[in-house]
């Protein structure tokens, strides 16, 4: 047939090619839950019905099972399994996160000493207390580094350390992925099981009253008051000591072990808090009521002794006499109930109502995630406790009762009971009205679990585990549930229930008082017919022939609450009847007198018309001995007699007694009854006419009346339909297929059979009540068909019934019937629906082994003559196999009679069959195998299995479906789910086909089936959708690979010969010689020939990423889904672990790559969303962004037409298509997709691969570096930590702020490329990462799912779980390096080298920013060393960017913890050094580099340890020292002074270290590194942006944005020495609008630093591009910090830039934020809250330099005093110890002299900015009054003798004005005060201050707009008001009262005098403004006021009115210099300053 090489038939060989039979036929024995089934009595003949019910009950379940579906390990490892051990295999990875975190935790405990600088002095002072590097002790070297070796040895050296130790299955360490999409799962239906609710284990420990004197017995059972009905059977017991049950001796012949149980099992399935358990207590029968009989229990105690103890012995051998003589018989003595509702909570019964409506069904179909949630608890339902929430949460609980109510004697019935109990929970006072008697009862109550040991079920069954030796059963009681449950029975179960309810002798004479009914089931009239199959009660038989009620004293019309059980006999006649016999009992002991007298007797017949009666009776009682034959008739209908019955009343209704029945056998429902008796009576010989319920039938009706009840079954209740479901099946299916002969004529039942499948299997799914599993699929039905259905057994004979006829059928019976319909129907259906009807064409190479798929293949298939019913017709000459000759037609075959009523059916019916296709689908599959089985056919080949005209119904049946799903699809949503349905269902069936039939057809099948949807739909989404889930079904498929033909692939590059294939038709057989290997990446036309589904797969795929239609993501999604599925199947699959196979099988996915490379604009860029904190990050890679304005390849791909046939066009022909937009996947789908193109790049041939990348064009390789990158990013390593930093999932607003800095930068495009580029990565810098802002807060983001599962993990769950990720990580990112070293590999050939280098390293330094394992950085410094020794020269020159931040990351990793790390680190760094130095002498950038990276690394890494890196330095230094070869060079010097350099850096970060917690000791600390700098331009810029890095992540982002201007006027002025261009600033001059302190960045001098020096201002933001950039983060900064203005000034720096570069797109952006800015002012102007400024001072020796230091320190608005005072005392306090610090609570000068040398002292003070008079004309708005701020005031109230205040005439006030160094604000917070002046105000000038203060503050108040009158009020109260101590009144009498006598205070008197002038002006006109605002209740308070301010007016005016005449005397002349020193001197120190007292 064909060649294959030796190794590719081995192969073969070892897969096991297509094994012949994947499906078996097991007959699986059923389990039960009893140790023997539950069978009817032994010996019993039963009739065929109750035959056929036990046969279902107790026959074996037909499992059909898939023999290789084991192969398929995915979902069992995936689930559970053997995860559990799988990583017991793996290492554990160090990754250095988990290190530190460790370690940190450590480190913080220590307590800290505060060391504290404040010189402001240069860089020396910051070395001196550095150490020698060479006291440390340096790390072991790595001793080949200064070997010299080849580049070819090196890269085979690190290429064989890489591949050692690998994991073979990447899946296996991938989390396994949600099974949302999971379609191709098809749950396992629940198996049918017996159904038990809720169980609760009762178990009864105590009964006992005050006195013990007679035998006492218990009867438990539970009731519902709501639905007033009682839910279970009784449970009878006693606790009766052996002498009390001595007294009954004479009336127990025996005692059976099953009736001494004391605990029962009660059963409950719908909880509900109205549930009670009620306990109910006999006695034996005495003389008296049962109030005298309760009495001595109400008033005696046993414990009382004396008189009691006599009365008490008396009471009991009067019981003993009772006992002996009325032992026999009962009477009512007391009663409790127990609520049962705190065992069934209500928050749990919320979920459990859900729950248990899911158990019964009503869980709707929606989203398949509650469904599968849905199937999951079915799947418990067994319903053992463990599984039902409500009951999981109660432990064993005891409860103990202490008082017993007392029956009476009227009130017996349950509807007294539901009564009583119902109006109690309504009010508890009613209870108190009942008699009670106090005793004992102590329960136990429990969950019963499944494992209970020693139960006996309700028939006295033992159930399993039933140990031989414990005497004390549990008892199983059954349930009575309050609503139907629907579970189909699976038991024999055959139980009778009478309850005798009332009896009414009222009207009778005769002496019938204490009435007993004795109830017996007769099998006969014969007094010895009654039958012993009534269970006993306790401690006596199991089973008794009769039972008497109890007794209530002297009661004419007693009630009863009895409960008889009887386990009814399997074979009922006519003559079982239940027999009731009244007596009267004698209660007193008479001579010879009998203790019962005969009262009369009722009967009730068991069967009417063969029927079981229940249900209630209202039955005549007869007086006398009954006549013969009676129980022939009902007591109702009796015949008249001769001699008459005597009947009471006349033979009226006296007794009321109620039957039920709870039984698996009798239907007690009427058509079902019918519908198995005409069964029947076609079954087996029977004698016409037939009796069914009241109506006689005949021979010749029989065909009638059975189809007419077909029909009808549908009309029965769901309860009965559904609890006989399995028979009622197995009945119809046998009559579609067994032919009848009725009275000479043949009947067919097929149709009507099948129509009621149909209807039976539509009105299960619509009841809301059942259950469906996650496809939607009904669970009842998909359990029947799983476990039950087996094809029917055709009885060989042809059934003929009666005698007239023998006839044998006509031969051809089978086709013409419903042949020709089918025929019509089906060209019908191929006219209007089907038209795609081409032959296959997929015609392509024929190469298969397996002559089917050869089929599909070749290409003569297409010259076939064209048969109207069938797609796929066989070839003529196999008609002649035995199969399609035609058949005798007593052999229908099952699967061809149902697929044919499938093909004919019509209307509602129709409908129906397709929209639960599943079923019939699954019932074909199940019965071919079944066929296939019987016929022995499996070595018929499989062409010839199934006829061809059988083949041509599947044909059909599949095109309807697809037209159905088709017309479905355009119908609103419900409807469209239903197509989604069908469609999945399909798939499955043509996924069993595939190993049932002719695999050729069913190809054909699959793939006629995608076209025809492709022609009928046109929504892309909906399509795509669909297909997706179809294909993910087939594929997964066991034989998947074996169908795909993978073993074609060539998994060589082509240069070897490949296997040459030949077929009978070359013509059509292309080999793989002539295939460019760059098709092998690309989804061709001949791949999807040769590789059928995977080819649909992808092109699915590809049409999913290509298209932009709305909803498109969720495809995308399951897309990607999908084929992460397939690949992880074949991973974990036990058949492709040899590595030869794996290769074999990457190659079949192969296109995969070219796929996922097109689609690379639409990946999840991780680096945007993740940012770590403290962790530098560089951007996302330059060339993403080019990717995405360059092509996608699948553009052109149409999608609309017959996309299976469509060409891809590969390779990058389609260059010109224009950018186009395409959604992003998200992060979960993108990572989906990068784990599999790593499983492709690790499982494929390397040689392949590396041949392929030689071949591509440049632009592809940076794609695939892009790809490597983001793969990187979404494999980053998260931690176990995260399951704790979930809480923190706000990650910090600072870093959100940050995120929309950079757009700025991020957004420019086209020519603005270059400068994008230079931004996009600062220097080791997570440069505030934040792209896609709308990616930030995606719930999905995976890490945070996992996380959030992850809460309620154990330990050792969350640490396996670090293990398997952290092993994940690991090997993505060694997959990625091999990818990298491949690349390297093929291109170094290449001349476009240096691009791709620059793309190798921005791997490289993206993998070493992210959170790596050890063993990954080993392996990346191997590859970062071989890439310097052979590129060195490339990477100094070209990479320059690339070479700076790969010195931070080495850097970074000098600083590791983890030796090995080190090691690694310091040799790369070494060699990195050593390699710039010899290579072009580029030493001077490469140090520039290292020392940038450490300043950049120490100022924000809070995780930084500098003992290591200083151990790293001592490391390098011992390289430099030893290195021979660099001796006489300069290098071993130069290497030394950069090393002394880094460590004196080093020093600053142990200072700043100290200071972490103190963020002003930090600032400034930092102020001073970056100040030290200030020759060094690049490393001032990298500390002010560290500091502005550390303001924003305390929200400071005011002097953030300060750190960053005067970054750009650092800029600036070097600009300036290069360029000299108008448009840019001239230095930083410039910014002086911006802020007064930025002239510090004025260069020192031009001689000190030439920028054009090698190394010098290299940083990417000296340029014009970086200057832009870092105003424009500062003004998103300002306008963060609400300071507008400011923006303003920035971008007038920034526009004339942008314009010069004419960049219009930024300068739109830019004016629309001005815009806002502007907008902000004008809304927000006044509301905006500036800083808020507090003096603090620091006093005492223990400050060190701090010591009697002032600061004004800026603090965020509205900080009140407290604030910061418990800031600073509680920091200082942890530093110095509580106790020693002290805070100075008020303002006056401290005096040093006082305080107590050993504490230290702060002073806080709140103060205000100030400004002079003429600086308040220019300060006009709100921002000028809180900016540019210098100049700060505070008052301090004093009087003479020392105390602050006293009264008016003594108050004076301080007011001190300090002075800072910089203006406010800054780039720190807080600022030295260099200069203070005080002034002194004396009392006169305090009062003119407060006076003017009021005048103001009532002018506002008067014309404030809109006029508020509250405010109003209070003003003028405070004003005018009933004169307030210190008031105004008050002030004027202390100074105006008299005129002073010192000259020098006459201008302050006048002064104040014209103050309270204009005050008394000013209350006036408030006075007269509230009078126009008030109401009319305010007219009192206004005359009141107006009263106040006359009375005010009058007392002031005196006052006013006197003027000082020396003052208004004419003036001759005025020197002007004495008057301007006069107008001051109050002011300043003048002579008058009062002395100070302490």
């Amino acid at each position: 047939m064909m060649q294959l090489n030796n190794l590719d038939s081995e192969l073969l060989q070892e897969l096991g090619d297509f094994p012949e039979d994947d499906l078996e036929v097991a007959f699986t024995p059923k389990e039960h839950r009893t140790l023997q089934p539950s069978l009817p009595e032994e010996g019993a003949e039963l009739d065929p019905h109750v035959r056929d019910c036990v046969q279902t009950y107790v026959r074996d379940w037909l499992i059909v099972n898939r023999k290789n579906q084991g192969n398929n390990e995915v979902y069992t490892f995936t689930k559970r399994g053997s995860r559990r051990d799988f990583h017991k295999t793996l290492q554990k990875q160090t990754f250095e996160s988990e290190v530190l975190d460790y370690s940190n935790s450590n480190y913080q405990a220590c307590p800290r000493h505060l060391k504290v600088l404040c010189d402001e002095s240069n860089r020396a002072t910051l070395t001196s207390g550095d150490f020698d590097l060479r006291s440390l002790q340096p790390d072991p070297h790595l001793p080949s580094l200064l070997q010299p070796v080849s580049a070819e040895n090196l890269k085979r050296q690190n290429e064989e350390a890489r591949q050692s130790n690998r994991p073979t299955e990447l899946f296996a360490l991938y989390p396994s992925i949600d099974e949302e999409d999971a379609v191709e799962i098809r749950p396992v239906p629940e198996c049918p099981k017996e159904y038990l609710g809720n169980r609760l284990l009762v178990k009864i420990q105590t009964l006992k009253f005050e006195i013990e004197i007679e035998p006492l017995f218990a009867s438990l059972a539970l009731y519902d008051i709501k639905e007033r009905k009682k839910i279970s059977e009784n449970f009878h017991c006693d606790l009766n000591s052996e002498q009390f049950k001595g007294f009954l001796r004479s009336h127990t012949p025996c005692v059976d072990s099953s009736s001494l149980a004391r605990s029962a099992v009660f059963s409950v399935t719908y909880p509900s808090p109205d549930i009670y358990l009620v306990i109910k207590i006999e006695k034996v029968l005495q003389q008296g009521e049962i109030g005298e009989c309760a009495e001595p229990y109400m008033v005696l105690k046993e414990s009382d002794g004396g008189k009691t103890k006599e009365k008490v012995e008396k009471l009991k051998s009067q019981a003993e006499s009772f006992c002996h003589r009325l032992g026999a018989y009962r009477m009512p003595f007391a009663w409790v109930p127990i609520s049962l509702g705190s065992f069934f909570s209500i928050s749990t019964l919320e979920r459990d109502i859900a729950e248990l409506e899911v158990l019964n069904g009503k869980g709707s179909t929606g989203d398949r995630k509650t469904m599968t949630m849905q199937t999951r608890r079915l799947s418990e339902r067994s319903l053992g406790i463990e599984d039902v929430s409500s009951m999981t949460n109660f432990k064993p609980t005891t409860l103990t009762v202490n008082t017993f109510f007392k029956q009476e004697g009227d009130k017996l019935s349950d509807e007294d009971l539901f009564k009583f109990l119902a109006d109690s929970k309504r009010s508890s006072s009613l209870q108190r009205r009942v008699k009670s008697i106090p005793g004992l009862l102590k329960l136990e109550i429990s969950p019963a679990s499944e494992a209970l040991t020693c139960c006996l079920s309700p028939e006295l069954l033992p159930v399993k585990p039933f140990p031989e030796n414990r005497s004390r059963p549990h008892k199983e009681i059954l349930e009575f549930p309050v609503r139907e449950v629907y579970d189909p029975h699976t038991v024999y179960r055959n139980l009778l229930y009478v309850y005798p309810q009332r009896l009414n002798f009222a009207n009778r004479l005769a002496s019938g008082r204490n009435i007993t009914i004795k109830i017996q089931f007769m099998c006969g009239e014969d007094p010895s017919c009654a039958m012993p199959i009534i269970f006993g009660k306790s401690s006596g038989p199991e089973f008794v022939k009769e039972v008497c009620t109890s007794v209530t004293y002297h009661n004419k019309s007693p009630d009863f609450y009895e409960e008889v059980k009887i386990k009814l006999p399997a074979k009922l006649t006519e003559r079982h009847h239940l027999l009731f016999t009244f007596c009267h009992i004698s209660c007193q002991h008479k001579q010879g007198g009998c203790v019962e007298t005969l009262l009369g007797y009722s009967w009730l017949p068991i069967l009417l018309n063969d029927r079981l009666q229940t249900g209630h009776y209202c039955l005549p009682v007869a007086l006398d001995k009954l006549p013969a034959n009676y129980s022939m008739h009902s007591a109702e209908k009796v015949p008249p007699q001769s001699p008459p019955i005597k009947w009471v009343e006349g033979h009226k209704g006296v007794f009321n007694v109620e039957v039920q029945a709870i039984s698996s056998v009798h239907t007690q429902d009427n058509h079902l009854e019918k519908f198995f008796t005409l069964c029947h009576a076609l079954e087996s010989q029977v004698a016409f006419p037939i009796r069914v319920l009241n109506e006689k039938i005949t021979e010749a009706t029989l065909e009638h009346e059975l189809k007419l009840s077909i029909i009808c079954l549908n009309s029965s209740r769901l309860e009965p339909l559904v609890l006989f479901l399995h028979l009622v099946l197995d009945k119809l299916f046998q009559l579609a297929v067994q032919p009848m002969v009725i009275a000479g004529q043949t009947a067919n039942f097929s149709q009507f059979a099948f129509e009621s499948v149909v209807a039976t299997v539509n009105s299960l799914h619509n009841s809301k009540d059942l259950s469906k599993d996650q496809h939607g699929r009904n669970c009842l039905l998909a359990s029947y068909v799983y476990y039950v259905f087996r094809l029917p057994e055709i009885q060989r004979e042809v059934v003929k019934l009666g005698t007239s006829g023998g006839v044998n059928l006509p031969e051809s019976r089978y086709y013409t019937y419903g042949r020709t319909t089918a025929v019509s129907v089906g060209s019908r259906l191929l006219q209007s629906r089907a038209t795609s009807c081409s032959n296959p064409d997929i015609a392509g190479t024929q190469t298969a082994t397996d002559e089917e798929v050869h089929n599909i293949m070749s290409s003569r298939i297409v010259d076939r003559s064209y048969n109207r019913m069938s797609y796929y017709s066989e070839p003529s000459s196999d008609m002649s196999s035995p199969c399609t000759s035609p058949r005798p037609s007593s052999k229908k075959h099952f699967h061809e009679e149902l697929a044919l009523q499938m093909v004919v059916s019509a209307g509602m019916v129709r409908e129906s069959v397709f929209k639960y296709s599943w079923f019939f689908f699954e019932l074909l599959v199940k019965s071919m195998a079944q066929y296939v089985d019987n016929m022995e056919k499996r070595d018929t080949p499989r062409r010839s299995r199934f006829s061809s005209r059988f083949k041509d119904d599947i044909t059909t049946i599949v095109n309807v479906v697809a037209s159905e799903v088709a017309a479905l699809l355009v119908k609103p949503q419900k409807e469209s789910e239903q197509a989604e349905k069908m469609n999945i269902s399909l798939a499955f069936f043509l996924y069993d086909l595939l190993s049932l039939m002719d695999r050729g057809f069913v190809f054909n099948l699959i793939k006629h089936y995608c076209n025809q949807l492709s022609n009928k739909l046109n929504t892309v989404p909906t399509l795509i959708s669909m297909r997706l889930e179809f294909l993910r079904i087939l594929c997964s498929h066991e034989h998947y690979l074996n169908l795909n033909l993978f073993f074609l692939t060539s998994s060589s590059a082509p240069t070897s010969p490949s296997p040459s294939l030949s077929s009978q038709n070359s013509s059509s057989c292309s080999s793989f010689q002539d295939q460019k290997l760059a098709n092998m990446f690309d989804l061709t036309a001949d791949y999807r020939q040769q590789h059928f589904l995977t080819g649909l797969l992808f092109t699915e795929l590809t049409a999913a990423l290509d298209t932009e239609a709305e909803g498109i993501s969720r495809v995308q999604r399951k897309a990607v889904s999908a084929i992460h599925s397939l690949l992880s199947s074949h991973d974990l699959d036990k058949s492709c672990l040899k590595p030869e196979v794996k290769v074999k099988v990457a190659a079949l996915y192969l296109p995969l790559v070219g796929i996922i490379l097109d689609a690379l604009p639409q990946l999840h860029d991780f680096t945007v969303s993740d940012g770590r904190n403290g962790k530098g990050r560089s951007g996302s890679p330059d060339e993403e962004q080019e990717a995405a304005s360059q092509i996608n390849q699948n553009i052109a791909l149409a999608i609309a037409g017959n996309q299976f046939n469509l060409l891809r066009s590969s390779g990058s022909s389609v260059s010109a298509v224009p950018y186009k937009y395409y959604n992003t996947l998200s992060p979960e789908t993108t990572r989906h997709l990068l784990i599999c193109f790593l499983w492709i790049m690790k499982n494929a041939d390397q040689k392949l691969i590396q041949k392929w990348i030689s071949d591509l064009p440049s632009m592809q390789l940076n794609k695939i570096l892009d790809l490597l990158f983001i793969c990187v990013s979404a494999f980053e390593y998260k931690g176990k930590q995260s399951s704790d930093k979930v809480s923190t999932q706000v990650l910090q607003k600072s870093r959100d702020v940050k995120a929309r800095l950079e757009e700025a930068l991020l957004r420019g495009e086209g020519a603005r490329g270059e400068m994008m580029k230079r931004c996009r990565m600062p220097v080791g810098n997570e440069r505030f990462p934040g792209l896609n802002e709308n990616l930030r807060w995606k719930k999905e983001q995976t890490h945070w799912r996992q996380a959030n599962e992850r809460l309620d993990k154990t330990k050792a769950e969350i640490d396996q779980e670090a293990l398997v990720s952290g092993n994940l990580a690991t090997e993505a990112n060694l997959i990625v390096l091999d990818m990298q070293e491949n690349i390297i590999q093929a291109t170094s050939a290449m001349d476009c080298r240096d691009n791709i280098l620059g793309g190798v390293l921005k791997v490289l330094v993206n993998s070493l920013t992210c959170d790596q394992s050890t063993t990954y950085l080993m392996h990346c410094f191997a590859t970062l060393r071989a890439l310097i020794v052979k590129f060195g020269d490339l990477l100094f020159e070209e990479e320059v960017e690339q070479c700076a931040d790969l010195c931070q990351r080495v850097l970074q990793h000098c600083s590791s913890s983890i030796d090995a790390t080190r090691i690694q680190s310091c040799a790369t760094l070494y060699l990195l050094m050593r390699y710039s130095f010899s290579s072009t002498s580029n030493f001077a950038r490469v140090k520039m580099q290292v020392t940038m990276s450490l300043a950049s690394l120490v100022g924000k890494a809070s995780d930084f340890n500098e003992e290591y890196l200083r151990k790293s330095l001592r490391t390098i230094l011992a390289y430099a020292e030893e290195d021979t070869d660099m001796q006489p060079t300069l290098f071993p010097a130069q290497v030394e002074e950069l090393l002394c350099n880094l460590n004196s850096i080093l020093s600053d970060t142990v200072k700043m270290r100290e200071f972490q917690e103190d963020p002003e000791m930090l600032m400034d600390l930092m102020y001073r590194i970056a100040k030290g700098y200030q020759t060094s331009p690049d490393l001032r810029l990298t500390w002010l942006q560290n500091m502005a890095e550390k303001h924003a992540k305390r929200k400071c982002y005011t002097e953030a944005a300060m750190c960053l201007v005067h970054a750009a006027a650092l800029v600036a002025e070097y600009l300036s020495m290069l360029e000299d261009h108008n448009y840019l600033p001239v230095g930083s001059v410039s910014f002086q609008n911006i802020s007064s302190n930025v002239l510090e960045e004025s260069a020192v001098s031009d001689d000190v630093l030439s920028p054009d020096e090698d190394g010098v201002c290299s940083g990417r933001y000296f340029s014009e591009n970086g200057l832009v950039g870092l105003l424009e983060q500062a003004a998103e900064l300002f306008s963060t910090g609400g300071l507008s203005e400011t923006v303003n000034e920035v971008y007038k720096i920034v526009i004339p830039i942008l314009e010069a570069h004419r960049d219009f797109r930024k300068l739109s952006s830019t004016h629309s934020k001005l815009q806002k800015a502007f907008e902000n002012i004008i809304n927000k102007g006044q509301k905006r809250m500036f800083g808020t400024y507090f003096r603090v001072g620091f006093y005492g020796a223990i400050f060190g330099d701090l010591d009697e230091q002032e600061f004004v320190y800026k603090e965020p608005a509205i900080t009140k005093l407290p604030e910061i005072s418990h800031r600073l005392e509680g920091f200082y306090g942890q530093c110095f110890g509580e106790d020693r610090v002290t805070v100075i609570k008020d303002s006056t000068p401290v005096d040093k002299s006082k305080l107590d040398p050993s504490k230290a002292y702060i002073q806080i003070t709140f103060v205000e900015p100030y400004f002079d008079d003429y600086e308040m004309k220019d300060r006009v708005t709100h921002f000028e009054k809180n900016f540019n701020l210098r100049r700060f005031m505070y008052t301090t109230p004093f009087t003479r003798d020392g105390r602050p205040r006293g009264e008016l005439s003594e108050q004076y006030k301080r007011k001190t004005i300090l002075t800072t160094m910089h203006a406010f604000p800054y780039i720190k917070t807080r600022i030295n005060v260099i200069q203070k002046e005080e002034f002194v105000l004396m009392p006169i000038e305090v009062a003119i201050e407060d006076m003017q203060k009021k005048t103001l503050e009532l002018a506002v108040a008067t014309n404030q707009v809109p006029p508020d009158a509250k405010m109003l009020q209070m003003v003028l109260q405070g004003s005018v008001g009933a004169t307030v101590n210190q008031g105004p009144l008050e002030v004027a009498q202390v100074f105006l009262a008299e005129i002073p006598e010192d000259s020098k205070l006459y201008r302050h008197h006048n002064k104040l005098r014209l103050c309270f002038k204009e005050f008394i002006m000013r209350c006036g006109e408030a006075v007269e403004k509230n009078k126009r605002l008030i109401t009319v209740d305010q007219r009192e308070y206004q005359q009141e006021l107006k009263k106040n301010y006359n009375k005010l007016k009058e007392n002031l005016r005196p006052m006013i009115e006197r003027k000082i005449p020396e003052l208004y005397k004419p003036i001759v002349k005025i020197d002007s210099i004495s008057r301007d020193s006069f107008r001051n001197s109050s002011f300043r120190k003048t002579e008058n300053l009062p002395p100070q007292s302490a």
